[in-house]
């Protein structure tokens, strides 16, 4: 019998002990709606699922959820979720993760999981600053950002999470905002079907030690002036009307008005997802506001050979031209001498 879910099978019964505010209740949301979406269009049931974090607030994420979960240590979440997939390829593993806990001591982790395109889904929460541990800057925190540990202002540069991605060969890379519900929603059950390693790095608002970080492009009053929702195969159109896109003008991406200058839709750049070339991929995830929008939706979804898939075929090889059956025949094998 077809079991039908809905988004209360995947919640579980803890309180939620987040801060009142915080964005992470709006991703548990979106996370728990997607759920049901992705066991109907894979034909999953709920037991396949499995939800790994480190340490941060982000890592609260697998007990309010009614799946199989392991709450890790700080920054190995990355190898948990590894050895979860590579052990029971048929389960469906998610890693839950913060801007320190994936990208600073987690960071060895986070690039060769993603350089070996494990069939698991990260999702990066960036808040731009260690919330936990109340209020030291991150590897994404702003240069000059004043913090608990940088009281004159960081004078490090921030990581960019997709250009993270990208530089360790990923497969795919979305983004979006807290405050986007659906559209967080829409890249789970997109992560989920996607083959490889699929990062999603969600935008999240620290009410208490990070407040606003994002707000130039979250707020709703000017949101759609100031981001962009790629979808694959469509033109890049923005705007609270619609009357804005992208171009490229030379080897730089550009923002242009439709109907200035006798540009049109057709002059638009398209959004391919699923080229193999990541140049325009790393130019849309480098777009930051003001000079440009910044990109939102699955930014980079391409085909790839997994890493999970590849021990499989090395394990069924080696058993099938196996010259060695038992521990004897191994301790009897090579060169063998007695000592006397």
């Amino acid at each position: 019998m077809e079991m039908k879910y809905t988004p209360q099978d995947f919640k579980s019964n803890q309180e939620v002990k987040w801060c009142p505010g915080c964005g992470d209740h709006a991703i548990l949301a979106s996370v728990q709606r997607a759920m049901p979406e992705i066991c109907e269009s894979l034909n999953y049931t709920k037991e396949r699922f499995v939800f790994v974090s480190g340490i941060g607030c982000s890592s609260r994420f697998p007990y309010y959820m009614d799946t199989y979960g392991f709450h890790g240590i700080h920054g190995r979440a990355s190898a948990i979720a590894t050895g979860v997939k590579v052990a029971n390829p048929t389960l469906t593993v998610w890693q839950v993760t913060g801007d320190g806990d994936a990208l600073a001591i987690g960071g060895n982790h986070f690039i060769h999981a993603i350089r070996r395109n494990i069939d698991i889904n990260i999702l990066l929460f960036n808040n731009q600053i260690y919330g936990l541990t109340k209020g030291q800057y991150s590897p994404t925190s702003k240069l000059g950002m004043i913090t608990k540990t940088s009281p004159y202002g960081t004078v490090e540069h921030p990581f960019n999470p997709g250009a993270l991605v990208l530089g360790s060969r990923g497969t795919f890379f979305a983004r979006s905002i807290d405050v986007e519900l659906k559209l967080t929603q829409d890249i789970m059950v997109q992560s989920a079907k996607h083959d490889g390693t699929a990062v999603s790095e969600i935008l999240v608002n620290c009410v208490i030690f990070n407040d606003k970080t994002h707000a130039q492009v979250s707020d709703k009053e000017f949101r759609a002036e100031r981001t962009i929702i790629l979808k694959h195969g469509e033109p890049m159109i923005y705007g609270k009307d619609k009357d804005k896109g992208l171009i490229l003008d030379g080897n730089k991406i550009k923002s242009v008005v439709i109907g200035e200058n006798g540009i049109t839709e057709k002059d638009l750049l398209v959004h391919d997802a699923e080229e193999e070339n990541p140049g325009i991929h790393s130019m849309l995830i480098d777009m930051m506001y003001p000079e440009l929008p910044v990109a939102l939706g699955v930014i980079r979804a391409v085909k790839d050979k997994t890493y999970d898939d590849n021990v499989r075929d090395q394990v069924i090889d080696a058993r099938e031209h196996a010259q060695i059956h038992n521990m004897d025949e191994l301790l009897h094998s090579g060169a063998i001498w007695e000592v006397k």
